[in-house]
């Protein structure tokens, strides 16, 4: 923007300006701090699913102008639908979490938690690994719980004990969460296995371990986040444990309402993109590419990085007329930096595009961020993404997304029409240069492609659809328990 001295008057309107812009900027931050709070798109392992059953069953895979609306009649308002979960009213439900962090698995617990609570069920909550000193987000996210009637109960209590005899249902977070069965009900174990759900998220090597998972067999069900985890565990489980899985549901994630309101507002999403871009140093027209995830070999960002700079060649020796890019690395930790984070950053270093890479530290709220971006880059490597929240919530805002083709992912981004696959590992550095310079280029594909994620997720990924599926798979292990304890 070009300097000038303004004239008094000019000034006086660029003083209102400012406020006001400050003031809607505050509004909305203060809006995200609340709303987003709880979210799981932050290190949630996933794998790829047919994205044809998105329902809530038992895995199968081998596994011009515009009218104004008609006004109301007064003191008249539209009854809200009642909720798939409402059978839950004054049922008892037990939550297990192996910890509570701001990581993918507690939070989506939390979710649940909160949907269960809202149907008028009767929820406590269980953090098995609970650190004995004071910690700050424990101490945030349970106040969060009470706040919303969700019971805090010590996890090795005779209460807890107590609890999990009597409750309805059970519901067990992350294999990691199967040590408390053991740990804690001991040999009343067996009187609460056929009344537990298990919640799995997890899909790396080391959770296939009878320390975790001995009772998987026993439970009255398992609920997975997407149709090729769902795969990998009933092979993995058979080949190397020798156990068979109990009926599996697989059960894609919703955004929540919060979110979905923030990206259909034009006046918010503006005002958050003019404010981090103008705290990245990034103008409006540049392009913008970012990976939003905990940092971590695991998710990528090293190969993102190289893509990154190696687009910036080929554009360079192109001579391609593009608007300037950059890469954001959101998720990283200024206050304790890995040694990975430390070998990103002497990459971006020894490359010399220090002005085109921006770290931004890990946050909760990633939608002012999502607001800011022109393109998501899902990179996770080896099995990819259990589902990969964030790609569903970049595509809410209307954000083509370059995504690995492994795990998730691939039940998400339809390829050629809402993002672009590449391969996993060293081999596609190149494909996700290529297809990183293809939306540079492109705008017009850039934006069609954020129109049609915008509509997948409208079709299949909104908190009513989880909600559904939730109800769905509830109902029917409800049933299953009943017909358990009659013969029993």
């Amino acid at each position: 923007m070009a300097k000038h001295n303004p004239t008094p008057s000019s000034s006086s309107v660029a003083s209102v300006f400012l406020r006001k812009r400050w003031m809607m900027l505050i509004m909305v931050l203060v809006m995200f701090s609340v709303a987003l709070i709880i979210r799981s798109g932050i290190g949630v392992d996933s794998t790829p699913c047919d994205c044809r059953h998105d329902v809530a069953v038992p895995s199968q895979k081998k596994f011009s102008s515009v009218s104004p609306p008609p006004l109301r009649p007064p003191f008249v308002t539209a009854a809200p639908s009642p909720s798939p979960l409402s059978f839950m009213k004054s049922k008892l439900v037990l939550l297990v979490s192996h910890e509570l962090s701001l990581s993918g698995g507690p939070l989506l617990l939390m979710e649940l938690a909160f949907l269960l609570r809202g149907v008028g069920a009767d929820v406590q909550w269980i953090t098995n690994q609970r650190p004995s000193g004071t910690d700050s987000v424990i101490y945030s996210l349970e106040h969060k719980m009470l706040t919303r009637g969700v019971q805090i109960v010590s996890a090795r209590s005779q209460e807890a004990v107590n609890i999990a005899l009597k409750a309805d249902l059970v519901v067990l977070n992350t294999a990691v969460a199967g040590k408390w069965l053991d740990a804690v009900l001991k040999e009343k174990v067996h009187l609460v296995l056929p009344k537990t759900l298990w919640w799995i998220h997890e899909m790396r090597g080391h959770y296939f371990s009878l320390d975790y998972v001995k009772h998987l067999p026993f439970v009255a069900g398992a609920m997975i986040d997407s149709h090729v985890t769902a795969e990998y565990w009933k092979n993995r489980t058979q080949e190397r444990l020798r156990i068979k899985m109990p009926k599996t549901y697989v059960v894609h994630l919703g955004n929540s309402k919060e979110l979905m309101e923030v990206a259909e507002d034009t006046v918010a999403k503006r005002v958050l993109r003019e404010h981090v871009r103008e705290s990245l140093g990034v103008q409006n027209e540049d392009i913008l590419f970012a990976i939003i995830n905990s940092v971590s070999r695991g998710k990528g960002q090293d190969l993102f990085l190289n893509s990154f700079h190696e687009s910036l060649i080929y554009i360079k020796h192109q001579k391609l007329q593009v608007p300037p890019i950059h890469a954001a690395i959101v998720g990283s930790d200024v206050n304790a930096q890995s040694k990975f984070e430390s070998e990103l950053r002497a990459f971006v270093e020894s490359k010399k595009i220090q002005g085109h890479v921006h770290f931004v530290n890990k946050t909760l709220a990633v939608a002012p961020y999502l607001a800011a971006i022109d393109v998501l880059v899902q990179n996770s490597q080896a099995r990819g993404e259990c589902f990969g929240r964030i790609t569903i919530e970049a595509m809410a805002f209307q954000l083509p997304v370059l995504g690995t083709a492994a795990g998730g992912t691939q039940e998400i981004v339809v390829n050629g029409s809402t993002g672009l696959l590449h391969p996993v590992g060293k081999q596609g550095v190149m494909p996700l240069a290529r297809n990183m310079v293809k939306l540079a280029t492109h705008v017009e594909r850039r934006l069609t492609m954020g129109k049609r994620g915008y509509e997948r997720v409208k079709e299949r990924f909104l908190e009513r659809h989880m909600e559904q599926r939730i109800a769905a798979v509830l109902k029917d292990v409800l049933r299953n328990v009943k017909a358990h304890q009659k013969a029993h």
